[in-house]
């Protein structure tokens, strides 16, 4: 096998797992927002029927949990455009790690979990405003 078609191959296996990172970040976005909603509509008679003012910040839970994971997927997805681009650069050249997907190496060029959570330009406004809005939530419940 010629080292072009061990390239195209290499990089094939590498964007599948850059293209799954990226659609386990966009189904945490779609299940995070189902269920803040549903367990909102759902337990909205049970809240005032039990006076269960700290509802809304439980909820806060998973969405702190969901966008860690989401943070996790991003960091992971970013070390493996890193290798990605290793790869294309210097699989011409030489055999090193040939057809390794282990990310690892490429780890400490990369921004932490906790870190990527609050500085991403989309991961930050996205989860903090649902946080923003369910503590709003819980105020207001205290207060009323």
């Amino acid at each position: 096998m010629d080292k072009e078609n061990i390239l195209h191959k290499e990089i094939d296996l590498i964007q599948g797992i850059i293209t799954r990172m990226a659609n386990n970040s966009f189904l945490l976005k779609g299940w995070i927002v189902s269920l803040i909603a549903v367990l909102l509509a759902l337990t909205d008679q049970t809240i005032v029927a039990t006076k269960l003012t700290y509802f809304n910040l439980i909820l806060i839970l998973p969405v702190i949990v969901f966008w860690y994971l989401d943070a996790f997927f991003l960091h992971k997805e970013k070390c493996y455009r890193r290798l990605y681009n290793w790869t294309v650069s210097n699989r011409t050249t030489s055999d090193e790690h040939l057809y390794s997907l282990d990310y690892t190496r490429f780890e400490n060029d990369e921004k932490s979990i906790w870190t990527i959570m609050f500085t991403n330009k989309t991961l930050f406004p996205f989860y903090g405003l649902l946080a923003l809005i369910l503590a709003i939530l819980a105020i207001h419940n205290l207060v009323v």
